[in-house]
């Protein structure tokens, strides 16, 4: 038997975890700009970059990634520590300890320190939610703002879940019921959907989009079907950024300019059945475009600005399962480690180990059930 470190399984999800920290690391010194912003200040970036107020140990910068990625982390060690899939109950139990008692090594802010004290409101919502106000965890999403908070982490249910976009799908709205609420919740789905497709040994960029489409609902799926139709049209990241844009606004209720969240006269927050958020659609586009180019669709994600860590760190996650690891430079990989004081590898070790044992677990209860049905048809 190939030692799991050998498998195509460990390399995609190697793929996976890094590529989503890449890209999350790459857009970060941007994170917030918008296009002629980012233009100005750095040209196109292509590589990481320092900081956006120029050299510093800490802050956006040079390799440093953001909440994105440590969410990722966290979740996956709710995984590996559960030893199972996840449900609301089970993710609420395990992720607040983890984010709210524990410290960790934040490198933007250069020290140890607990993790919801970095986290933005959306995603200290599982603290008070979950925690000091006690909700039942299938109605913690519910009153949160509607954000990516919890599709900027969602890919670990997609791993575990790999090859099956459906059960992705719907592990990812029963755990996440207890982060988000709304398009929130649907776009986690998606984006899980988007990373289980993306395992299967023939995946391709079009079958990625079919299985999200098909699992899509309301003004997610319109998003994401407005923003392909535009993408299909183009293969240069550079010249899709705006056509994506137009494409996304309608859907999108975030502020043209991205920076002045909550100001009067937007939506942006609040539960709908007519709009999605824009970093999943967004992301899914820049795989388009690129035909599903690793480094094509972290660039087109990072220079399209606004909440670009996100969306270039989703857009990594799913390239990165496509292709494993042999897309991402090694030395992107080591900086990574480098800067954030991590490797990734373990974790990427354990949940490759558990992907096996849910799929081999799946499979003896699917001949179970087949044996039963056959004995009510004699």
């Amino acid at each position: 038997m190939t030692p799991i470190e050998d498998s195509r399984l460990y390399d995609k999800v190697c793929g996976c975890l890094y590529g989503g920290a890449v890209g999350d690391a790459i857009g970060a010194p941007a994170e917030g700009r918008m296009p002629a912003e980012i233009q100005q200040r750095y040209g196109y970036i292509t590589d990481f970059v320092e900081g956006w107020e120029g050299p510093s140990d800490i802050g956006k910068g040079d390799g440093r990634y953001t909440d994105d990625t440590h969410m990722v982390q966290l979740l996956a060690r709710c995984y590996i520590e559960e030893d199972d899939h996840l449900d609301a109950y089970s993710f609420a139990r395990r992720i607040v300890p983890l984010i709210a008692d524990e410290e960790r090594w934040v490198p933007e802010r250069g020290c140890n320190m607990k993790l919801v004290d970095r986290l933005f409101y959306p995603e200290k919502w599982l603290l008070m939610r979950l925690r000091l106000a006690n909700a039942e965890p299938r109605q913690g999403g519910i009153g949160n703002m509607v954000n990516c908070g919890a599709a900027m982490y969602a890919a670990p249910v997609g791993i575990v879940n790999a090859g099956d976009p459906e059960n992705a799908y719907r592990e990812a709205l029963d755990v996440f019921s207890a982060h988000q609420q709304s398009f929130g919740l649907e776009a986690a789905a998606v984006m899980a959907t988007a990373v289980a497709e993306a395992f299967k040994p023939s995946a391709t960029v079009d079958s990625i989009i079919d299985a999200v489409l098909s699992l899509a609902k309301e003004g997610t799926r319109k998003a994401i079907e407005s923003v392909v139709e535009a993408a299909r049209a183009r293969s240069d990241w550079k010249a899709a950024i705006h056509p994506l844009r137009d494409a996304m606004r309608p859907y999108d209720t975030a502020a043209e300019n991205f920076r002045a969240r909550g100001m009067p006269g937007t939506n942006h927050w609040m539960p709908s059945r007519e709009h999605s958020i824009e970093e999943v659609p967004i992301a899914l586009a820049f795989l388009v475009v690129t035909g599903g180019d690793f480094e094509g669709s972290v660039f087109g994600g990072t220079n399209y600005g606004r909440d670009n860590d996100s969306i270039a760190g989703m857009a990594g996650a799913i390239a990165g399962a496509l292709h494993g690891a042999d897309a991402i430079r090694k030395d992107w990989m080591d900086q990574i480690n480098s800067a954030n004081r991590v490797d990734l590898r373990p974790i990427a070790r354990d949940l490759t180990s558990l992907t096996v044992k849910l799929q081999k677990r799946q499979m003896d209860e699917a001949q179970s059930r087949n044996a039963d049905f056959s004995d009510l048809l004699n």
